[in-house]
Formats: C-alpha cells, structure tokens, sequence
C-alpha cells in the first residue's frame, strides 16, 4: 500500500473579530474561520476592550492577547484544537485577575 503525504500550506491570519460567543478570524487566503469563543476561556472571561487588543505574531501564523497571556495558533485554528489549558490553570489565572483588580 503506497501512501502519498499532501503538503498543506497554512495561510496567515489578517483580521481578528471577537463576538459575544464567536472569535472569528480572516485568513491570507480568503477564509474565515470561526471557533466557539468557549474554547478559550481566557477570551471568554476577559472586557470587550482586552478581547480587542490583540497582535499578530509570527507573520500572522499566531495571534497573541498581551493583556490576557493568551496565544492562539492558526495551525490550531485550522485543525479545530480548543485551549489546552488545564482547569488547575485557568482557575489561578482567575484568582489572579481577580486580585489584580482590587
């Protein structure tokens, strides 16, 4: 049996627009992608002016969230992976978001 390898090519991210429940994200290729916002509960919980102050990082193939110490690959994106971020670990990133506010 001969399997042949199919090279993807994973195009750059060019816009980023975070909805009440959607982050949507346009590509160099003329998709979009959109993705559950409750698959990053850090966007999840953050102020509609922290979902919004994001950059592009790596010519486009990630986008990171200074704010919110979040950052989101487009490779991922593509392949439908949620935050891998444990339940241990978003729970102290709350506390501490939470404590930085007072």
């Amino acid at each position: 049996m001969h399997t042949s390898m199919i090279e993807i090519e994973i195009p750059a991210a060019e816009n980023i627009t975070v909805t009440e429940d959607t982050l949507r994200v346009d590509l160099s290729d003329g998709r979009t992608i959109s993705v559950p916002l409750a698959w990053y509960p850090r966007l999840t919980y953050a102020s509609h002016a922290k979902q919004n102050n994001w950059r592009l990082i790596g010519n486009g193939y990630g986008i990171h969230w200074e704010d919110l110490d979040e950052d989101i690959s487009v490779e991922g994106l593509l392949a439908g992976k949620p935050s891998g971020e444990s339940q241990s670990s978003f729970k102290q990133w709350l506390e501490n978001r939470s404590l930085r506010a007072i």
